[in-house]
């Protein structure tokens, strides 16, 4: 009964030896359940930013500090997309 105990140890051994040089193969990928946010494809306009909704982590950054950078990013695409003033723009005479 003793050898039938010490073979089967051995026997596993091996088999856990075999399974770590990664010979059966590997485990999957590791699977992210945290949603991504949508973002629209081409050019994005402040609205697109202002959409934007993150999902709520353990780990991260605060959600206030994302949202002030996103609104003040939005406002400047948003100032960045309208066409100049006639106050802005400037014309050079020879």
């Amino acid at each position: 009964m003793e050898w039938a105990i010490s073979m089967l140890a051995v026997v596993v051994l091996g088999f856990a030896a075999v399974a770590s040089t990664g010979r059966l193969g590997e485990m999957p990928g590791t699977v992210t359940d945290t949603p991504q946010p949508h973002v629209p494809d081409g050019v994005l306009i402040g609205d697109d930013l202002r959409g934007l909704r993150f999902a709520v982590v353990a780990r991260g950054y605060s959600m206030q500090q994302v949202d002030e950078l996103i609104d003040r990013l939005a406002t400047q695409l948003d100032d960045s997309a309208a066409p100049p003033s006639p106050a802005e723009t400037w014309t050079y005479v020879d």
